[in-house]
């Protein structure tokens, strides 16, 4: 009898320990891979191709350059997707740059306040969605992260508080107002380029006592946010008591260049006059209708958002965590002889050229095409050549015209004398033959 109760107690005795030891298999965490360590490049970088739809500009004021102003209530807002769709552990923090995007020798002491570093809280899986994504959004400065110098600064966005685990990067600016920009544009001053290019002219006011604004002052003058069509100047033609002058004839003279190419992409379900076929299955597929090559054309007035792309849905509500994700072709029709690189770019892609949009040439169809996954919504592109020497031509398919609408961002760098870091005193912006928008 003793026997029998002694066998009975070991059998209970395993059995609870079965299902102690199943309780805690089951409780068991599956072990997120954490993201690889990145080299740190000083410029609006994707690390991981898991990386999507990274946008950045001042709270309210969608696709605007971001800008926050030293004393101003107005934060900036960032927000992107990661196509893995789960939940991690994403920080951030600032550094300071020189107007040339090199670090700067400021200590992070001497350019942030607080502890430099803050936690992404704001997140939100996707909603069905063929691809599934989580959206993290937050806005600073705060209380954690806030500069208090004026100048360039990159924004780091990183995983589990390691700043090696790089997830992506985002330049944005700092203004401390101390410089009113005042400008206008015109026709070239050359003969040969009146009817393709748009010259501007730049007069900086300010009370700053500049001992040499030859030396001290420089201008950066981007169009269309674009930092692939920038130039620099250094060289005023007048210098007075409170004003300095910009207005060589031969300076800052940009091509209009095209209005740009665009794809509505806002519904995969009824489609837009810019998609030639949509396929449903896992994903979305679809393709758009071939773009023939404008270079010789004459102007020709159309609507665009002067290369800036906007997330909207038309089929559900919430664009943001709403919006699905489809792989699109893109496919340019020409007859010159290539001799270089063909890139499709816009604001989406950061005007960036590398292999994930770099043009490929199908003998069958004797297009160029390239694939991209995008997010529903509005995209203004365009083709541009990178020849064998590293010249960009940013018209090579769309010709050059002084009607184009443009936009310009004048940026003003001051170096003070006895100091060794660029602080950004002045941004004037300013437009021509803009149409009504589509957005």
């Amino acid at each position: 009898m003793l026997k029998t109760k002694s066998i009975t107690i070991v059998i209970i005795l395993l059995q609870l320990t079965v299902q102690v030891y199943a309780q805690k298999k089951k409780k068991k965490r599956i072990a997120i891979e954490q993201s690889p360590k990145q080299e740190l490049v000083y410029d609006n970088v994707n690390y991981l191709d898991a990386i999507k739809t990274v946008q950045l500009f001042p709270t309210g004021k969608e696709n605007q350059l971001p800008i926050y102003t030293i004393g101003e209530p107005e934060l900036l807002e960032l927000s992107f997707d990661d196509l893995r769709a789960d939940v991690r552990d994403y920080y951030y923090n600032i550094e300071h740059c020189n107007a040339d995007w090199t670090p700067s020798r400021l200590s992070v002491l001497d350019y942030a306040e607080g502890y430099n570093e803050d936690r992404i809280v704001d997140f939100k899986q996707s909603q069905g969605t063929t691809t599934a994504y989580t959206h993290y959004k937050t806005v600073f400065p705060n209380e954690y992260v806030k500069p208090k110098v004026a100048g360039n600064f990159l924004l780091k966005i990183y995983e589990d508080s390691d700043k090696e685990r790089l997830i992506l990067t985002r330049r944005f600016y700092v203004l401390k107002p101390l410089v009113v920009v005042e400008s206008q544009i015109l026709a070239s001053s050359f003969t040969e380029k009146r009817l393709s290019n748009q010259k501007l002219n730049i007069t900086i006011k300010t009370g700053l006592t500049i001992s040499n604004p030859h030396r001290d002052i420089q201008l950066h003058v981007m169009q269309n946010q674009r930092p692939d069509n920038m130039m620099i100047l250094r060289t005023p033609m007048f210098i007075g008591t409170s004003e300095i002058k910009y207005n060589n004839s031969e300076t800052l003279d940009f091509m209009g260049n095209n209005e740009f190419r665009y794809a509505d992409l806002r519904s995969f379900k009824g489609g837009s006059a810019q998609i030639m076929d949509i396929q449903m299955d896992s994903l979305v597929h679809m393709r758009l209708f071939t773009d023939q090559d404008h270079y010789d054309d004459t102007y020709a007035t159309t609507y665009d958002e002067n290369g800036k792309f906007y997330i909207r849905n038309l089929d559900y509500d919430n664009a943001d965590i709403g919006s699905d994700y489809a792989d699109i072709e893109f496919s340019l029709q020409t007859t010159q002889n290539i001799a270089g690189d063909i890139y499709l770019v816009g604001g989406y892609n950061n005007y960036q050229r590398n292999a994930n949009n770099k043009l490929k040439y199908n003998p069958n169809s004797k297009k160029w095409t390239v694939r991209q996954k995008l997010k529903q919504g509005l995209y203004d592109y365009e083709y541009v050549l990178e020849t064998k020497e590293g010249k960009v031509i940013t018209n090579a398919f769309s010709g050059s015209h002084f009607q184009t609408g443009n936009d310009y961002q004048i940026l003003v760098y001051y170096r003070r004398t006895g100091t060794y870091w660029d602080e950004l005193l002045g941004i004037g912006t300013t437009s021509i033959n803009n149409k009504q928008n589509k957005n």
